[in-house]
């Protein structure tokens, strides 16, 4: 069947079907991406049954374990004594790649079809392109089983995953950069904390411990920059954002592609940032990843995107719109031993006074050195804005990590009051410095100093008791 073969006119989408057990073709074309039980079981006996490896996913022997289908319960899927197969759609997103396409497809096809040991199909999202990408997509759905393709009128990767995504049938969606730089053997790694439940999405890393790349500087210095930036700012605990190999569970996903904003490079952070913001499990796979310098990525304008995008997810924090209502939510930890003594999360005041006092003796030197350069080429309030704000990122973080470990993860609150403490403390330091130079005409650089010090120490003091009576306050829920 030919891309023009049957089109959306509403959305500028046209679909092309593989000989794929003849999927519900008219339900694609309708929009409607919740199957019902009776078409899920329809389409499970069409495409048969595979029987999980019970050593693959640590399941006692005698016990084979399936993925159910989608939508799956509020709650974290109990697969044991399951009955379906699990099923895994990977999602290759192109724009003008005719010279990579074919061979893309080829490898991951023998890859698939010779060591990968759950259903697959591949789903070939065309933006747009002008080339013969659409023409080669097209054929290779026609004269390949298991493939398929969905074409857009619009670019962007993100608009080109939340389409594929939203539509597939498969239990668990996954996907990859047509360059296939990433190598395909952390495929089932990736994919297999999905399949029995233990994570909610999958990320390949670059920067993990075990992995291994090979790029230029340029685009090695870019991607740590960019991945500490998340981390500073929101907090973030995965290493690696914009590796183009990711999977998840379809029942997780869905929800969030509603509140995921960009169409384009941020998608990928966005989607991890709420992901994480809601309490969903990140699992990270290190991996092996060679640079293809034949890229459509234009660094520049990319990272000016990106740096817009994390405001507007903070902001989004912030406001309390970041929260996804319906989304699975996981149990609190319990232990397996019927008889486990616990051990208390949270720490004492004797713990967070020393690991707040190390933190903040760290922070204020940091602070007044940064002064000390920045006052050479600014005024007093400046300077000790610009150095204020550098450090307590790290401050705030480096707290939230260390000292008040018994208090959850970020949400609306946390940030909003965090912000209100900077103020309150930049006010106060501020306020010392104008008070100096009002009493003192011309003072010394040294003098302003000392003035920042004893400011610092009584501000830091105050910063402890609302960080850890109000902020992080363990005995609150967050909201």
């Amino acid at each position: 069947m030919s891309a023009a073969g049957r089109a959306d006119t509403h959305t500028g989408i046209s679909v092309v079907q593989s000989r794929f057990k003849r999927l519900d073709a008219e339900r694609v074309s309708r929009h409607d991406t919740n199957l019902s039980s009776e078409n899920v079981d329809e389409y499970r006996r069409l495409t048969g049954s595979f029987e999980v490896p019970p050593s693959l996913l640590a399941v006692a022997p005698g016990k084979p374990l399936f993925m159910i289908s989608t939508p799956a319960p509020a709650t974290p899927p109990d697969l044991t004594g399951a009955t379906k197969a699990a099923t895994v759609d990977v999602v290759i997103p192109v724009y003008n790649e005719e010279r990579a396409l074919r061979g893309c497809v080829e490898v991951l096809k023998s890859y698939l079809g010779e060591q990968f040991p759950f259903e697959w199909t591949i789903t070939i999202v065309d933006n747009a392109s002008t080339d013969a990408t659409l023409a080669i997509a097209d054929e290779l759905a026609e004269t390949t089983d298991q493939v398929r393709v969905l074409h857009l009128d619009e670019k962007g990767r993100g608009r080109a995953l939340r389409t594929a995504w939203q539509w597939s049938d498969a239990d668990v969606v996954a996907y990859m950069d047509v360059d296939l730089s990433t190598g395909l053997d952390a495929l089932l790694p990736l994919v297999a904390p999905l399949v029995n439940g233990h994570s909610d999405v999958s990320i390949g890393s670059r920067l993990a411990s075990g992995a291994r790349t090979v790029r230029g500087p340029k685009r090695e210095l870019i991607s740590r920059c960019y991945n500490a930036i998340i981390r500073l700012s929101h907090g973030a605990t995965f290493s690696d954002a914009q590796c183009g190999f990711k999977a998840a569970r379809t029942d997780v996903i869905r929800p969030l592609l509603d509140h995921i904003k960009d169409d384009n490079w941020f998608f990928d952070t966005e989607l991890l940032l709420l992901a994480e913001h809601n309490g969903l499990r990140v699992h990270e796979v290190p991996v092996d990843w060679v640079e293809d310098i034949d890229t459509r990525v234009k660094i520049g304008s990319t990272a000016l995107e990106d740096i817009r995008g994390l405001i507007r997810v903070a902001r989004a924090k912030a406001g309390g719109t970041a929260r996804v209502a319906d989304l699975p939510r996981r149990p609190e930890p319990k232990p397996s031993h019927p008889d486990a003594v616990v051990s208390r999360r949270d720490t004492g005041l004797v713990w967070q006074l020393l690991s707040f006092g190390a933190i903040g003796v760290l922070s204020t030197a940091v602070t007044l050195l940064l002064y000390a350069l920045f006052r050479s080429a600014m005024d007093p309030l400046t300077a000790n804005l610009l150095a204020l704000v550098i450090t307590t990122m790290v401050n705030t973080e480096a707290n939230r990590r260390f000292t008040f470990l018994g208090s959850r993860g970020s949400s609306s609150r946390v940030h909003l009051q965090g912000l209100i403490v900077f103020g309150l403390y930049y006010a106060f330091t501020s306020s010392a410095l104008l008070v100096l130079h009002s009493a003192v005409a011309g003072p010394s650089r040294l003098l302003e100093l000392v003035v920042l010090l004893g400011a610092s120490v009584l501000g830091t003091a105050g910063r402890f008791v609302l960080l850890r009576g109000w902020v992080f306050n363990q005995g609150k829920g967050n909201t």
